[in-house]
């Protein structure tokens, strides 16, 4: 991958986080709703009290000279402090952003490994009662709104069989020592018996809930994808060689056809990342979505702006890490 192109994608983040910035600020102060009066609970505060917390907290100011000083904090690498905990905001930020990882990371691993699955079976079986049932079930699985198919399967696996718990990352009688902050590497190696499996089934209705309308994106690409690539010439020449069906399926087809589908699986992940508010508030998750929900409730306007910029960040390197890629998968791009 030429360096000219690494420095080209470089150069456009600048302008795009600087608008991120902008959305991020303004955007929050649009909710109607005073960050003192929701700092304050039911306390009456007289004007003169609201006036000197407004003044401390920098509120008094135009938005204009807000924004800046928010920049400036931004340019030395500091998120700023919260205004309901007082905490600073990359702290609280590292203690939450290990379960939402964990959960984003479940969740692409399972979309991954079963969306590559299904279509390749798809596309090997095209106008099948497999290939029809796979693009069917790809279909309604994109088209489930999140809240709903989580809710659906609450009812299902946990209410009516108790399979899967409702909420929280491990359940409450095991006190792991959370060192990495990730349950179950912690839950793995602590001593206590049956405490992996607690955070393994914690994790798997979330992930699943995460998961599905990127498996069906991922699906959809890869059948659409493989349909292409099997009908190149250098496939059939594989063929005509005598190569067992699965090395010309995995290595000469499904490699080719992984190109797109890269790009796809990028994007997906950012937006797994920065968009599993809803999953996190569902099943009370506590990761950066349900942090940054609660953040907004209360009108905390650090913390907003922290987690927008955040999420945008990830989605931004996580795209630039799969533009980085394609030359590994397809040596034609990387001349390029």
């Amino acid at each position: 991958m030429p360096f000219k192109f690494l420095l080209g994608r470089l150069a456009t983040l600048l302008p795009t986080l600087l608008g991120v910035t902008l959305v991020a600020f303004f955007l929050i102060r649009l909710v109607p709703g005073d960050p003192i009066e929701v700092m304050m609970g039911e306390r009456g505060l007289d004007p003169a009290t609201h006036a000197a917390l407004a003044k401390q907290l920098g509120l008094d100011r135009p938005l204009a000279a807000q924004y800046l000083s928010y920049v400036a904090q931004l340019a030395q690498g500091d998120l700023g402090q919260s205004l309901i905990s007082h905490e600073p905001v990359a702290t609280e930020f590292a203690q939450r952003f290990p379960a939402t990882l964990e959960l984003a990371g479940a969740a692409l691993l399972l979309a991954v490994a079963l969306g590559l699955s299904l279509g390749v079976l798809a596309s090997l079986r095209r106008g099948s009662l497999l290939d029809q049932g796979v693009m069917g079930l790809a279909t309604v699985g994109y088209s489930m709104p999140v809240f709903w198919w989580g809710l659906i399967l609450i009812m299902a696996f946990s209410v009516n069989l108790g399979w899967t718990p409702i909420s929280g990352r491990i359940a409450i009688e095991y006190e792991v020592e959370r060192l990495s902050g990730f349950m179950l590497w912690d839950s793995w190696r602590s001593s206590e018996e049956g405490a992996f499996l607690s955070a393994l089934r914690h994790l798997a209705l979330p992930a699943l809930v995460l998961g599905t309308s990127t498996m069906a994106v991922i699906a959809r690409m890869t059948r659409s994808s493989m349909l292409e690539v099997l009908r190149e010439d250098y496939v059939r020449a594989a063929r005509a060689k005598g190569l067992s069906p699965a090395r010309v399926v995995i290595v000469h087809a499904l490699r080719n056809a992984l190109v797109p589908v890269l790009t796809v699986i990028g994007m997906q992940a950012g937006s797994l990342l920065a968009g599993a508010v809803l999953t996190e508030t569902i099943f009370s998750w506590p990761g950066i979505g349900k942090w940054l929900i609660d953040a907004i409730a209360r009108r905390d306007y650090p913390v907003v702006q922290a987690g927008i910029l955040i999420s945008a960040c990830t989605f931004i390197a996580v795209n630039l890490v799969v533009d980085l890629l394609y030359g590994l998968l397809n040596p034609r791009l990387r001349s390029r």
